[in-house]
């Protein structure tokens, strides 16, 4: 962009108008440049907070069954200390948002950028400010009653609970501007001998695809690297191939699966009969009846576009499990 708006290429781009940076200069750094003149309740970001966070965060930001915990893990101590004390033994189950942030401009900024998920950058200022509140007064750093500005911001900094748990003393930054050493703090040597193997990746096309819409190989130019395989010919034997099909197979019971799926975070995006980041048991169920072996090598595979825009990654289960899985849900996915 830089050489394009250059005085060098005449009529090829042209410079940002001053309202076009601004739409787009809207960072909080940590010294709250950038914040704009505003205020916002705590009574006011309950009511946001009800409206538009609860359903990912949880109402009292213990977050329900997708996302981490925003909330819990501080005590009325390390808000006076400004180090939480539970990172240290490691005791606590997981890190919430308020045990590991260092400031409160962190929280403003990704708040007023990012959130609510399904629409970010529609909240007023008013509205950031006041879920910024509500979100510290669930931490027990601000009373009910408090209304938080930008007049008052520093001093609510001066009680987030691990203010003092950020440190610059590395050298992850060139020189000591930012207070820390211009000696990197690792001083490993590669040593280039006893290398692993060289893993070659290659996909694969279960049985049914190949050859569904002609043959790969003649299908594309004989030039880089992408030739295509010859889906003509029969599949080579593999593990994966020579598992019994999972059409054929009896769906394991429905106690072992269930299991099966939390073991392996499946319900994070899915569940038995409505929808959350995914689509629910029921509804898969119905779709894909009798495919298991289409769901078994979905599941291994990934995708988009078949439920929404939103894209499921590969998961990386045996492909025992993902059978087992794609039986169950073949079969009817039932209770």
């Amino acid at each position: 962009m830089a050489l394009a708006q250059g005085k060098s290429y005449p009529g090829i781009g042209r410079a940002a108008t001053p309202q076009e940076v601004a739409a787009w200069d809207i960072d909080v750094r940590p010294d709250f440049k950038g914040l704009p003149t505003g205020s916002g309740s705590v009574a006011k970001g309950q009511e946001v907070w009800e409206a538009k966070c609860a359903s990912c965060h949880g109402v009292f930001g213990e977050s329900n069954e997708i996302f981490n915990p925003l909330v819990g893990g501080t005590t009325a101590e390390d808000v006076k200390n400004g180090r939480v004390a539970s990172l240290r033994p490691g005791g606590y189950p997981g890190r919430t948002t308020l045990m590991k942030v260092a400031h409160v401009s962190t929280l403003w900024d990704y708040i007023n950028r990012a959130m609510p998920w399904t629409q970010p950058k529609s909240l007023t200022v008013e509205e950031v400010y006041a879920t910024t509140a509500y979100l510290l007064h669930l931490g027990g750093v601000l009373p009910a009653d408090y209304a938080l500005s930008d007049k008052n911001i520093r001093d609510v900094q001066q009680r987030l609970p691990n203010r003092n748990g950020m440190t610059t003393a590395h050298a992850l930054w060139p020189g000591k501007e930012f207070g820390g050493s211009a000696k990197p703090d690792v001083a490993a040597q590669a040593c280039m001998k006893d290398c692993s193997a060289e893993t070659k990746v290659a996909s694969a096309l279960p049985a049914f695809a190949r050859n569904a819409h002609g043959n790969l190989a003649q299908q594309n130019r004989l030039v880089g690297a992408q030739r295509g395989v010859d889906t003509t010919a029969a599949a080579p034997e593999t593990p994966a191939l020579a598992v019994k099909s999972a059409d054929a197979a009896s769906p394991a019971p429905a106690e072992d699966v269930q299991a099966l799926a939390q073991k392996n975070s499946c319900t994070a995006c899915h569940a038995p009969d409505r929808k959350l980041v995914g689509p629910s048991w029921r509804d898969i169920a119905a779709k894909h009846q009798g495919k298991a072996d289409y769901l078994a090598e979905k599941i291994r595979t990934g995708g988009s576009g078949t439920w929404g825009a939103i894209p499921m990654p590969p998961q990386p289960l045996s492909e025992a499990d993902a059978r087992t899985l794609a039986s169950w849900l073949a079969s009817g996915a039932k209770p």
